[in-house]
């Protein structure tokens, strides 16, 4: 493996794989990095997303533990790209993406972080629906 300024290979913790393939997948855009992944855009990319899910599907219901968890970093990687070019490309960044999904995964659970109970997982689907019709009104 070639070395580049972002591999740290004594990455320990989560939060330092995460790093790590996030300054990957940025890398790879650079014009030292790959060129095929140069020219990918973020469309592109959230297209080989989709069938990167469909093979952690497959390997989940396989039941095969280290080929769903290869799979899983397959997508991971994958939305990582979608990333990187989405920022090149001025559509978002990290930073606001991961904000919004915070705060949306608050929201619709509010059988959790608000007033409404939920006793069953049929109660928590009807509020996450419920949020979701509000959010679509509001817009």
């Amino acid at each position: 493996m070639s070395e580049y300024p972002h591999f740290d290979r004594e990455a320990q913790s989560e939060l330092d794989w995460f790093e790590a393939l996030v300054n990957l997948a940025r890398y790879l855009r650079k014009p030292e990095g790959c060129p095929w992944d140069r020219e990918q855009s973020a469309l592109d990319f959230a297209g080989y997303a989709k069938g990167e899910a469909e093979e952690l599907i497959e390997a989940l219901a396989s039941e095969d533990d280290a080929h769903a968890a290869e799979e899983f970093g397959d997508t991971f990687f994958t939305l990582l790209a979608t990333l990187a070019a989405a920022e090149e490309e001025g559509k978002f960044k990290l930073e606001d993406a991961l904000k919004l999904a915070h705060e949306k995964m608050i929201r619709r659970h509010e059988h959790v972080f608000g007033d409404l109970k939920a006793d069953t997982p049929e109660a928590a689907v009807e509020g996450w629906e419920r949020a979701k019709r509000l959010e679509r009104e509001s817009k």
